[in-house]
């Protein structure tokens, strides 16, 4: 399929992860790419990957409101339009409510919420003139209840609100807004995730697929977001889409 022929993709947290499968799934679907990473080393590795593809990359720093805007001018001085917009870069972890300290809940809110802010509103003049859409990467944490996972589940439900909101106010410009609730993803950040080394392992198995489902892998969060920004998606918006192997059916 070439979905996304003609079209201008910007992907966040694209180096890595989840963001550089949708950025792989985009680029075979014929998508014109900006990508977006604070990790340039590896970004201008990647971006010379897929060379096949029109591309480029700029680096990106989500806690700098700054940076987010400068990213999304990047893009339209260098495209001419942007269509699609993938907030993707994300950070996770896990303390004790009375562990964590201000500085670590204030840099995931920075990261996890805040920047989504910045560059969804730096970028919407674009998609409104392109009649774009946005897919914002959500979590099964922001529906459910997890322990050690405070501020991770009010940021991640805090995306999910902001973007339903997106989502109605801008449906008269015809501008589609949607979310990505993966569980557990083999990326880097599951690998270097870990509780608290006195965490209750009932509680932990609730963060867990049901039996008989392993992680997801990061190309099929990829699939979906390639679904969901492609026209084939048109009638969906303000939707969450929960790939979670049934994690929050309990």
């Amino acid at each position: 399929m070439k979905r996304f022929e003609g079209k201008v993709a910007l992907v966040t947290g694209a180096a890595s992860g989840i963001g550089r499968a949708t950025a792989e799934r985009l680029a075979a679907e014929g998508a014109t790419l900006m990508l977006a990473d604070i990790n340039e080393a590896a970004l201008q590795t990647f971006s010379a990957s897929l060379a096949a593809s029109t591309v480029d990359h700029v680096r990106f720093d989500a806690t700098d409101p700054a940076s987010c805007r400068a990213m999304v001018a990047a893009t339209a001085e260098r495209f001419g339009r942007l269509d699609v917009l993938c907030n993707i870069a994300g950070i996770a972890g896990a303390w004790r409510l009375e562990d964590m300290s201000r500085e670590a809940w204030d840099r995931m809110l920075a990261i996890n919420l805040t920047s989504i802010f910045d560059v969804t509103q730096a970028a919407m003049p674009y998609l409104v003139e392109s009649k774009g859409n946005i897919v914002n990467i959500s979590s099964a944490s922001s529906l459910q209840g997890q322990p050690y996972n405070s501020c991770y589940c009010a940021v991640k439900a805090g995306v999910n609100g902001f973007t339903r909101a997106i989502a109605a106010e801008f449906s008269s410009k015809q501008v589609r807004a949607n979310l990505i609730a993966p569980g557990g993803v083999k990326t880097a950040i599951y690998d270097n995730y870990s509780f608290p080394s006195d965490a209750e392992q009932m509680l932990v198995n609730r963060m867990l697929p049901l039996p008989g489902y392993e992680l997801a892998e990061a190309q099929e969060i990829a699939a979906a977001v390639a679904y969901v920004a492609s026209d084939e998606a048109r009638f969906m918006t303000g939707s969450v889409v929960v790939l979670d192997g049934g994690q929050t059916t309990l």
